[in-house]
């Protein structure tokens, strides 16, 4: 707070002080000779006058003495601040510093006093600085900005300056304050930040790797177990086949043979007995012609190849319900017969796999196949009423039932397809496969439907 100076007294006191000064000297004079009135009265004004000034110069002293005080005091409140003080000019322009801001910018006071101090100002940040000028002289406001000084054998620092225009519009006094500490702090706080970002972007990465590394491990068991599975179906389908072979073919053929033999002329042979035995030996080789087409269609039936997806499945459908006994139904739309090969043979072969899987486990009265056009989806369903089971049990232990879903999910996976059971008790169990619609398919496609019950 500045200090007021001393207030001088009024006339009239100083008058009365030093008439009653005068008097106490007159009386310690008392034995001095008298002279004439008008002298005395002429010297009583001048000694009043002479003791006026004596105390007027007393108080006067006392008063530079105070101010001298007050000045030091406050030259050393404004040098040693711990702020920088700057007085500027519109051209910015030094006019004064304090000894804090002649620190801050590394230059003695006596050479820092009329430099401009955009000078000062690193080049990237001396556009702002102008700017910032300008809006301090354009009004009355305080304004503030952060500044980086570079100087000459300085190392950089950021600074904060304040300043706020006079009333006059010809200075402004800025106050500087350092903040490079605080712009390190705010730096280190936002690498910090990014590091702590990295790291738990890196933890996850991590966590997902071993997610991915722990998921390879298992489908590689699976892999396995699949390929073993796969190895004991193939060599219990060729011991199914060869046992198929041996106990149907193999005896029919032997039949036709012993018929055949037995076709041998004999005089006591009639014609009605050997049109008999011819006709014995066409009906076996009639059944040994279906039986091996049942083989040939299990394998791979032409009419897929030939006709198309429909008609390949109207065919076995028609069988399965000869060999079950249970009610099939199928729906489709018409331009599901201009399917890609490879997509024909993935349905027919997922349709193939559920349907065995009705007769054998489902227990069911009627089945229903259906084949729908989604937007972006060919949709197969084979949807039975027999009995339910528990899908992930059976995916979890070992057994053709297993295998036969793993196998129905692995073929639409190699085109793109999707694989799904639900199995609920008292509603059945439907078998979803959905592979997508391609470019080919799409070109080929035509609205329509039809609906046939085998």
């Amino acid at each position: 707070m500045q200090k007021q100076p001393p207030t001088l007294a009024n006339p009239v006191q100083l008058r009365s002080r030093a008439e009653a000064r005068l008097r106490e000297q007159q009386k310690s004079k008392a034995g001095a000779a008298q002279t004439g009135a008008d002298t005395r009265r002429l010297l009583h004004e001048l000694q009043v006058h002479q003791i006026e000034l004596e105390m007027q110069n007393a108080e006067l002293q006392q008063a530079r003495d105070e101010l001298e005080v007050a000045l030091e005091n406050y030259t050393n409140l404004y040098d040693f601040a711990p702020s920088g003080y700057f007085s500027l000019s519109p051209t910015g322009a030094i006019l004064q510093a304090n000894l804090t801001g002649a620190m801050l910018v590394g230059i003695e006071r006596s050479r820092l006093v009329g430099q401009t101090f955009g000078r000062l100002v690193s080049a990237e940040f001396r556009p702002a600085f102008g700017t910032f000028l300008e809006q301090v002289f354009a009004g009355q406001t305080k304004q503030a900005g952060d500044f980086e000084i570079a100087c000459k054998g300085q190392p950089l620092r950021f600074v904060n300056i304040e300043a706020q225009c006079f009333l006059n519009g010809q200075e402004c006094r800025a106050a500087m304050v350092d903040i490079t500490a605080r712009k390190a702090a705010e730096a280190a706080r936002v690498r910090l930040e990014v590091m702590t970002a990295s790291n738990r972007k890196l933890e996850q990465e991590i966590i997902r790797r071993k997610a991915l590394e722990q998921a390879l491990k298992t489908s590689e068991q699976q892999l396995r177990q699949l390929s073993h599975e796969i190895l004991l179906a193939q060599e219990a389908e060729r011991k199914r086949i060869s046992r198929e072979l041996h106990d149907t073919v193999l005896q029919t053929l032997v039949g036709i043979s012993v018929h055949l033999a037995s076709l041998t002329p004999k005089p006591t042979d009639n014609p009605s007995s050997l049109r008999r035995k011819i006709a014995q030996t066409q009906r076996l080789v009639e059944k040994s012609l279906a039986m091996v087409h049942r083989f040939a269609v299990e394998l791979r039936p032409t009419v897929l190849d030939d006709l198309g997806l429909i008609p390949a499945l109207h065919t076995f459908m028609k069988d399965f319900m000869k060999r079950t006994g249970v009610r099939a139904r199928l729906t489709a739309y018409a331009a599901v017969n201009q399917l890609p090969l490879d997509q024909s043979a993935v349905l027919y072969r997922v349709a193939l796999e559920a349907l065995n899987n009705v007769a054998i486990h489902a227990e069911a009265s009627a089945v229903e196949v259906q084949i729908k056009k989604l937007p972006d989806w060919i949709c197969l369903t084979i949807t039975d009423d027999g009995k339910s089971f528990d899908v992930k049990r059976v995916l979890r232990t070992k057994g053709n039932g297993r295998l036969g879903l793993l196998g129905m999910r692995e073929r639409l996976q190699m085109i793109g397809g999707k694989f799904s059971v639900k199995s609920t008790p008292g509603h059945g169990t439907t078998v979803t496969a959905r592979i997508p619609v391609t470019t080919e398919s799409k070109e080929k496609a035509m609205k329509g439907s039809s609906e046939t019950k085998p």
